[in-house]
C-alpha cells in the first residue's frame, strides 16, 4: 500500500465509505482537529512525568481514534461498521478528573496557563481539545454527530485542564492566578 495515491492533489479527500468532499469541508475540519488533539495526547504520553498516567493517555488516544473514525464517515451511508464510544468513556475521565482533583487545592481564581513543559503542552492540548468541540458543534447543525461524542471532547477538555494542575502540583510548579485589572 502507497502513503500516496495523489487522489488529494485537487483539494478533495475520501471520507470514510468513498463520498468526495473538499478538504475544508467542516467534517474534515472536525475530525482533523481530533488527529491533531490526538497527535498532542501522544506527546504527552513521552513526559516521564506523566507515567503514571500513561495507561489512561493511551485509553484517550484510542477513543479519539474512535470518535475520529465516526466523524470520518460518511453520514449518508448508513451501511458502514465503525466503533463507537460509550458512557463508560466519560466516565472513566470523570473518575480521573476526580482522584486527581482530590488531591489538588482548591481553585480559588483562573489560572494562567504555563507552569513548565508538560503543563503548557497540557494546555495546548486543551486548547485544541476545545476547538474540536466547537468544529464537532458546528459540524452536528450540518448532520447529526453522536452527543456522546461532544460530551467525551467536553470532559476530555477537562481532564486536560486537571492533568495540567495535577502535574504542576507534583512538580511544584508556580500555578499563576490571573488578576484582573480594572
Amino acid at each position: 500500500m502507497k502513503i500516496y495515491t495523489k487522489t488529494g492533489d485537487q483539494g478533495e479527500t475520501s471520507l470514510y465509505g468513498g463520498k468526495r468532499v473538499l478538504k475544508n469541508n467542516i467534517q474534515i475540519e472536525a475530525y482533523g482537529t481530533v488527529d491533531e488533539l490526538n497527535s498532542y495526547v501522544g506527546l504527552l504520553r513521552s513526559f516521564p512525568c506523566l507515567h503514571q498516567q500513561r495507561d489512561t493517555l493511551i485509553q484517550i488516544q484510542d477513543r479519539l481514534f474512535t470518535l475520529g473514525s465516526a466523524l470520518a464517515a460518511d453520514a449518508e451511508n448508513t451501511k458502514l461498521n465503525y466503533p463507537s464510544l460509550s458512557q463508560k468513556d466519560i466516565v472513566l475521565l470523570e473518575t480521573e478528573i476526580d482522584t486527581m482533583d482530590n488531591s489538588l487545592a482548591p481553585m480559588t481564581a483562573f489560572i494562567l496557563p504555563g507552569g513548565n513543559q508538560e503543563i503548557s503542552f497540557c494546555h495546548i492540548a486543551r486548547t485544541i481539545c476545545r476547538r474540536a468541540e466547537r468544529n464537532v458543534i458546528t459540524l452536528n447543525q450540518i448532520q447529526k454527530v453522536d452527543t456522546l461524542i461532544i460530551q467525551y471532547l467536553n470532559r476530555l477538555s477537562d481532564y486536560l485542564f486537571t492533568l495540567s494542575r495535577w502535574i504542576g502540583a507534583n512538580e511544584k510548579a508556580d500555578e499563576i492566578k490571573w488578576v484582573p485589572k480594572y
